[in-house]
């Protein structure tokens, strides 16, 4: 079908063409219309003769000079008769036709036009006709250029080796050791061949979407004063086989004339991949072009001086010759940030930007956990968007809190309308989550808790883990983040009579939890055996088929009663720990109905104080307790200055 389509495309200039001249001689000949000259006794011997059927008088440019045109009846549709007569005849010969029944018209009086229906009708076809065959041959010259360098490759040079400077990514200090020492080797080769080192000829930076590979990929170029080709790996592959393979070859000998330089393919697993692998067998195109690119990194030539790296995010799917030692025999995982990367990512992104001093991005990087560095760049942007639609002079911790909200979950829904009792039971339930997050020993920080919709919640409660940058989680973890996601359903059954739909994603959750506890990490009864895996052989097939079954169904029943055992005594633990704290529940549930948004201080200073109190009121408190002074809680800010300023006074006076 792909090749018909191709081929009616190509044929497609030809049969504009055959149109455009069909046109042009059906206008030219097909309506031409042949003229006889006759003279003016034969005209009134036919008039006579009652032959005329039409007849019309037309002036010519030359003065008193006129012409006769009409049918007779044995002419045909295209045929008509002309005759030429001065003025002093013209009257005779009409005078003879209306004596004879016939009808006179008069037509063009004005001479001068007959010249532009002349151009109008006989030379602007001629000029469309050459015009569209010149556009026509012009367009099958280009493309048949184009063709000629089909199977050319597609790598671009970069002239100056790009803009970007190690200097310009932040974190990836180890990262960027191992990629530095690449343009080390092609700079000063001399000093690792003296103890006989042979740098890799081929690097792999491998990490999540957003982490900075393609960044440090373009850093390397900028630091580096050799040519720099790069590519991506989707650039290679073609419908006719054999090009891609072409290309690999053109640009490996393009490499060779200008070595030492570097090579960077961007997303390297669309070439990459595992060959003869997937449903209907391998593309035999895709797989020659990875046989000839294995064959020019470490085959039968030597490509002294070429250094390639690569980036993706799928190292799973690679073929694994293209792992081994003398292809791409190093990588490099780019993770995500810690908290000390993310602050010197935030500070990069706001060099351009005016920030209030209200912002501290060491707090914002700690509230950020599991954000990349494109997540970073975007919240940034995000913020200075929202600062000028408010049009303010800086940017705001407003501002950065709501890009937050809106790079994760969404715009605020501000204009929905909702009613008192919505409100009421998403609060309860959003509170019933925060409790578990405040109670529980291994469970999350929480970060905000929010009433407002966002994205398909109407509400949400913000975590971060207790250290960040965590790799690995304890089987305490697990269970708390379980038993935190049961907490919305938890405190609906026990403060409100009904229950709702909301905790629909957090049933999901809570249930993958319970699973992988089960069948992937051995933190059940039936052992440290692995009953399931999310990544196996069959790379290719969709992530329904992806899970390999290496169980009985008696097994499988099982694996089902040890997750609801874990599900259900979650659910347990966190309506007992509700049960507790119901004080708080609704304490934390009515301030959520007042402000709509409570972040972590004013959280904490809920727990603390039983409301929410700024800095100041909290410094005068602490004084209070001091100085000994009864009944504080019940006084108003200004009251208890007062009564601080009184008591220092005396004391003063005292001494």
């Amino acid at each position: 079908m792909k090749r018909n389509t191709n081929t009616l495309k190509n044929l497609f200039p030809y049969i504009i063409l055959i149109i455009v001249i069909f046109v042009v001689l059906n206008v030219l000949n097909f309506g031409r219309t042949i003229t006889k000259e006759i003279t003016t006794g034969e005209l009134m011997t036919e008039i006579a003769n009652k032959n005329v059927t039409e007849i019309s008088i037309t002036p010519s440019s030359e003065e008193s000079v006129y012409y006769i045109e009409g049918k007779l009846k044995n002419y045909q549709e295209n045929e008509k008769f002309k005759t030429a007569v001065v003025e002093a005849e013209l009257s005779n010969v009409v005078k003879y036709a209306e004596a004879n029944n016939l009808t006179v018209y008069e037509t063009n009086p004005d001479p001068g036009t007959i010249s532009w229906v002349y151009i109008l009708i006989n030379i602007l076809p001629l000029i469309i006709l050459v015009g569209a065959t010149y556009f026509i041959f012009v367009k099958m010259s280009n493309s048949n250029k184009g063709s000629m360098d089909f199977g050319k490759s597609r790598a671009k040079l970069s002239e100056d080796g790009g803009k970007v400077r190690f200097a310009d990514v932040a974190g990836l200090k180890e990262e960027k050791e191992e990629v530095a020492e690449l343009i080390d080797f092609l700079k000063n080769p001399k000093k690792f061949q003296k103890l006989g080192a042979r740098i890799p000829k081929g690097v792999l930076l491998v990490g999540p979407p957003g982490t900075g590979k393609t960044l440090l990929a373009k850093a390397v170029a900028g630091e580096a004063n050799v040519p720099f080709y790069y590519i991506s790996g989707s650039d290679f592959v073609e419908l006719f086989v054999g090009v891609g393979a072409s290309r690999v070859r053109d640009m490996f000998k393009e490499a060779k004339r200008n070595a030492p330089c570097l090579i960077f393919i961007d997303e390297i697993d669309a070439v990459g991949r595992q060959r003869g692998s997937g449903i209907g067998g391998g593309h035999d195109e895709r797989e020659q072009t990875l046989n000839q690119l294995l064959t020019e990194m470490d085959g039968f030539g030597a490509n002294e001086g070429i250094i390639i790296i690569a980036a993706t995010n799928r190292p799973d799917v690679l073929d694994p010759a293209l792992l081994r030692p003398g292809r791409f025999d190093r990588q490099v995982t780019v993770s995500l940030p810690d908290t000390l990367e993310r602050e010197a990512i935030l500070k990069v992104h706001a060099k351009d930007k005016i920030l209030s001093k209200d912002v501290d991005l060491k707090s914002i990087s700690s509230r950020t956990s599991g954000f990349s560095g494109a997540d970073l760049e975007n919240l940034m942007n995000e913020a200075a968007l929202l600062a000028v639609r408010k049009n303010e002079d800086a940017i705001t911790l407003e501002d950065i809190d709501e890009a937050t909200d809106r790079v994760l979950m969404g715009p605020a829904k501000k204009s929905r309308k909702v009613s008192d009792e919505v409100k009421w039971l998403t609060a309860v339930h959003e509170s019933g989550h925060a409790v578990i997050g405040l109670k529980l020993k291994d469970a999350m920080e929480v970060q905000k808790i929010t009433i407002i919709p966002r994205g398909m919640a109407g509400g949400y409660t913000a975590y971060t883990p207790k250290e960040d940058n965590i790799t690995r989680y304890t089987k305490r973890e697990m269970i708390a983040m379980i038993t935190s996601n049961l907490g919305g359903r938890a405190a609906e059954e026990l403060y409100l009579d009904d229950i709702t739909t909301g905790a629909s994603n957090d049933f999901k959750n809570a249930t993958e939890l319970a699973r992988s506890m089960v069948t992937e990490y051995g933190m059940s009864e039936l052992g440290p055996i692995r009953y399931e895996s999310s990544t196996g052989e069959n790379v290719f097939l969709g992530r329904d088929y992806n899970k390999t079954k290496n169980y009985s169904d008696q097994v499988a029943l099982e694996i089902d009663q040890e997750a609801r055992k874990i599900i259900t005594s979650c659910y347990e633990n966190a309506k007992k720990i509700l049960k507790e704290n119901k004080d708080l529940i609704m304490l934390l549930s009515n301030t959520l109905i007042e402000r709509e948004t409570i972040t972590k201080e004013e959280i904490d200073s809920l727990v603390k104080y039983g409301k929410i109190i700024d800095k100041e009121q909290e410094e005068l408190e602490k004084k209070a307790q001091e100085l000994k002074i009864k009944d504080y809680e019940k006084m108003s800010k200004e009251e208890l200055e007062k009564k601080i300023e009184e008591i220092e006074t005396k004391e003063d006076e005292e001494k």
